[in-house]
């Protein structure tokens, strides 16, 4: 509970009455005119002629009436709603307040009505609203329900384009109504539950500065929500503002505390720290030496977690999962696998039950050693023991066999694993078949493919092109072409890559037509060529000795799509160098010159290969 320190009470006591005589002064001033209810949304309500209409009429009476309905239960607002309906436009913020500070010793009446109005009736509470009704619920020792308002308004206010002043929203509302300094200890958890630490700090800080004293549960909100942020200055600063006002620190603020030294990677002070923590009379628990023995085990100071282990027993404080974990983990990470191994035998010879968390530890150490038949067994003992292996499990094992090469033992394994009823991710699923296809064993990914198929496993694009690439490295392109029609009734449209390894495939295979009618269908899909499809499809007329379609096509490429590639160039050329015929040759220069296509040292060469063999001719002739 929060509490108004002795030594700031006077200064408190000054605070309101400030507030409270600025309040009296603005009263006084108005007192000269007639009395209005002002509202930005609504009519003023001072027309006196308001009193001769029925009541259920008379904007003046809305708050009566509301008030009479609520004494009578829930069922009566929800018919009022109908009688009130001429005078909702004329519920504003003002009345809300006279309706909530008339329920103040009822809560249920307040939040029930609170709830209609922002609920039911769809009207947007203001702060004031939701200060008044939250200053009632915690006066009534609501406070789940005052908690939960008081989030909700720091919620509505965070991206207001105007800074709001939750904690001076809340100080105003206590001239109105019965209050407890409670509140203002949950409003800095509230900034915290909302994610915004920041605000939070600040109202510690106001909160302070106004004479209330934070609980200890709120300091310790305080400070792991500044933890998490890494902001380490402040939560040295609340620590010692604690100490100021005499808030005595509990178990739970010291593991804090000694989280803030560890990420802050002042381990070696640890010892000072622990040493004040047994002065102020508290003994380190489990979740202190956790907290040391994971902070030195990753800053790799082995010995030292092994020490705080040892004393855990000294001092009557048993080392649990997470502790045995936590050095197992360190162990690994320095190829101690054995070891770790061995610490894992000594828990549960001690009774503790190893988890998924522990299995996996030795498993991912042993895999990565290379030791997958180790990994294997540890698998098949925690199933043993009831423990079920999770994705991870299962995709170190794979992926640890797929690294020996022996992909059969680990398509087996995935088969076994099933039958024990062991979901299989995709993930793994993906990896099997990228495996098989980078092995040249594009039909056993086809296979396993069909198989999985059936349990719903649908392959990405990604996939499909790994398998794609796969079938045309081994010239399997009736294989690969059903595979591109069973991506389309899927609706994965084939992509560049796609069209592109099936064109190299029909190509090498002496196909190049088909592959010309493939890249006809990829134009139409609105996909446009690179150099390297330009290459293969020149190369492959060239193969087939088909010099004038090469030559048609890249002048095609260069005119259509600005694709200039040296090597088809200087295929073709090669083509008709091979006859001999300069006049030819010359020719051919010429018109590739205007597509903008020009020679380079190996057409050069080629030129002085065509003259070479077009005077060996002439020599002959003669």
């Amino acid at each position: 509970m929060l509490v108004i320190s002795p030594k700031k009470q006077s200064f408190y006591i000054n605070f309101i009455s400030k507030l409270a005589f600025s309040s009296s002064s603005s009263s006084a001033s108005s007192s000269y005119s007639l009395q209005i209810i002002q509202d930005s949304e609504h009519k003023s309500l001072s027309n006196p002629l308001y009193n001769f209409l029925p009541e259920t009429q008379n904007p003046n009476k809305i708050v009566d009436l509301i008030c009479s309905s609520l004494k009578k239960g829930d069922s009566h607002l929800t018919l009022l709603q109908d009688d009130l309906k001429p005078l909702l436009p004329h519920l504003g913020a003002h009345e809300i307040s006279r309706v909530l500070l008339r329920c103040q010793s009822d809560s249920v009446s307040a939040l029930t009505f609170f709830n209609w109005v922002k609920n039911d009736l769809e009207i947007k509470p203001t702060n004031s609203n939701y200060c008044l009704i939250v200053h009632i619920l915690a006066w009534n020792n609501k406070f789940s329900f005052a908690m939960k308002m008081l989030c909700e308004l720091v919620e509505l206010v965070k991206d207001c384009p105007h800074s709001v002043d939750v904690f001076q929203d809340l100080i105003s509302c206590t001239e109105d109504c019965n209050w407890d300094p409670v509140v203002f200890d949950m409003l800095i958890k509230a900034y915290v539950k909302v994610g915004l630490i920041r605000e939070s700090f600040k109202t510690f800080r106001k909160t302070v500065d106004v004479g209330f004293q934070p609980s200890i549960v709120s300091c310790n909100f305080l400070l792991n929500g500044l933890l998490k942020l890494n902001c380490i200055d402040q939560c040295w600063q609340v620590y010692e503002e604690m100490g100021r006002i005499g808030i005595r620190p509990n178990t739970h603020t010291f593991n804090i505390l000694t989280h803030v030294f560890c990420k802050n990677g002042d381990v070696d002070k640890v010892n000072g720290f622990l040493e004040k923590i047994e002065e102020e009379g508290f003994d380190p628990d489990l979740v202190t030496y956790n907290t040391l023995i994971s902070s030195y085990c990753k800053k790799g100071t082995l010995n030292d977690a092994f020490y705080l282990y040892r004393i855990m027993y000294r001092r009557n404080v048993l080392p649990d999962l997470v502790t045995y974990t936590t050095l197992m983990n360190g162990l690994c990470k320095e190829g101690k696998v054995r070891e770790a191994h061995q610490l894992f035998h000594r828990m549960v010879h001690r009774g503790l039950s190893p988890d998924i968390v522990s299995y996996n530890t030795l498993i991912f150490a042993y895999c990565k050693e290379g030791k997958v038949q180790e990994s294997k067994s540890l698998l098949y003992e925690m199933m043993g023991n009831g423990v079920y292996p999770d994705t991870f499990t299962c995709q170190i094992i794979v992926q640890g066999y797929g690294k020996e090469g022996r992909l059969l033992s680990a398509l087996n394994l995935v088969v076994e694993l099933q039958r024990f009823g062991v979901s299989i991710s995709r993930d793994i699923y993906d990896y099997l078949i990228v495996a098989l296809c980078q092995d040249n064993r594009p039909f056993a990914a086809t296979s396993l493919l069909e198989r999985i198929g059936q349990d719903g496993y649908v392959p990405s694009l990604e996939i499909y092109n790994e398998l794609m690439e796969s079938l045309c490295k081994c010239d399997s392109v009736a294989d690969a072409l059903l595979l591109k029609d069973e991506m389309v009734d899927r609706n994965i449209k084939p992509s560049l890559f796609t069209y592109r390894a099936l064109i190299c495939c029909l190509c090498r295979i002496g196909r190049s037509g088909e592959a010309v009618s493939l890249m006809d269908e990829m134009l139409e899909s609105g996909m446009l060529p690179d150099s390297q499809i330009c290459r293969v499809l020149i190369h492959g007329y060239c193969m087939e000795k088909d010099v004038n379609k090469a030559e048609a096509l890249l002048g095609f490429f260069a005119k259509k799509f600005q694709i200039y590639d040296t090597e088809s160039y200087n295929a073709v050329f090669n083509m008709f160098a091979e006859d001999g015929d300069l006049s030819k040759l010359m020719e051919l220069q010429k018109r590739f010159l205007r597509l903008g296509l020009a020679p380079n040292n190996l057409t050069c060469k080629y030129m002085i290969h065509s003259l070479w063999k077009g005077m060996e001719r002439k020599f002959q002739v003669e």
